[in-house]
């Protein structure tokens, strides 16, 4: 596989990427349609070893304008930058318009560069190319512009959580006024669910990117603000908890076999989160949360005050764009 670097080429400031956009917004609010955009904003990509135009519509991917994947819509893997389609991300001490400018930045960094990338044609859920491009990828970190994502228990790439670990040691970016532990990337709403298989929102580890399924069966209705519940947790507490879910009939099945240290890891998270992690197979999942909620509904995780992670807003895909906005994002 072909080693992926940077084009050297001078950067624009963040500075005059700020004012680059305003320029934008300033473009959009006169009504300059995304065709016109990309026909000015065109980015050179050395794309398996040769060199295309792409259109980077936000900061994690593009629609190829030339060569032989023409036309393709393009997913870079590996990370994730904030949605850009509107102001709808929240947590710590940021607004929504706050997180909204840094995605938008997110987008600009990656059109001001000329960047390697590979693809073997594979396509995502939603039928887009999937894409490598290592350097993109640790500089929109690195900056604070994305977080390290990957699409399941499996933590990111090493380059890229270490690219994390100085950008939120030196709270750049997304980073500044807040780190959650779990960053909501997306919402979906019960309806959404036409095939019987669940619906979930997806959570990413800021520490090392895995992703967590948080399953549901409510129905939000636009705009609705939907936030990941933190629980305090009273470590002691835990402690009296580990020998008894291990001889629990509700429990046993699922943790009877762990070691002591990975059994109080699961308690620990589930009653901060409410969610059941990596030590226990995900087809058990469900089931045991279901026994531990039944636990925490009866009071065995203590008094337990809570507080909102990371926060978003629910906004159904064919009124993000266009003059059918939601009424939240105009």
């Amino acid at each position: 596989m072909q080693r992926s670097a940077r084009t050297s080429r001078h950067r624009r400031s963040p500075a005059l990427l700020g004012l680059c956009l305003a320029a934008a917004v300033t473009a959009t609010v006169v009504g300059h349609s995304e065709p016109t955009e990309a026909a000015n904003a065109q980015t050179k990509v050395i794309l398996n070893g040769k060199p295309v135009a792409v259109f980077f519509n936000d900061g994690d991917s593009f629609r190829v304008l030339s060569g032989s994947y023409k036309d393709s819509k393009a997913r870079l893997y590996g990370y994730n930058t904030l949605e850009s389609y509107g102001a709808v991300h929240e947590w710590g001490g940021w607004t929504m318009q706050e997180l909204y400018v840094l995605a938008k930045m997110g987008t600009y960094n990656a059109r001001d560069g000329v960047w390697e990338c590979e693809t073997d044609g594979k396509t995502d859920t939603y039928g887009r190319m999937l894409v490598w491009c290592p350097e993109l990828a640790t500089d929109q970190v690195r900056q604070g512009y994305a977080h390290v994502m990957s699409i399941d228990d499996n933590p990111g790439r090493d380059i890229l959580i270490e690219a994390q670990k100085e950008a939120i040691a030196n709270k750049r970016g997304i980073w500044a006024h807040g780190i959650p532990e779990f960053v909501l990337t997306s919402l979906h709403s019960a309806e959404e669910d036409v095939e019987g298989r669940g619906t979930y929102n997806r959570l990413v580890s800021s520490v090392d990117g895995h992703s967590v399924k948080w399953k549901h069966s409510t129905r939000y209705a636009e705009c609705d603000k939907v936030c990941h519940t933190i629980y305090e947790v009273d470590g002691a507490v835990i402690d009296g908890l580990v020998a008894p879910a291990k001889i629990d009939p509700a429990t046993k099945a699922f943790l009877g076999a762990l070691s002591d240290s990975d059994v109080r890891s699961v308690l620990y998270d589930f009653a901060m989160y409410r969610h059941i992690n990596r030590k226990v197979a995900p087809e058990k999942r469900e089931e045991l949360k279901a026994a531990l909620m039944a636990w925490a509904e009866a009071g065995r995780f203590g008094q337990q005050a809570s507080g909102e992670g990371a926060c978003m807003l629910h906004v159904p895909f064919k009124r993000r764009f266009g003059g059918g906005k939601a009424e939240c994002l105009k």
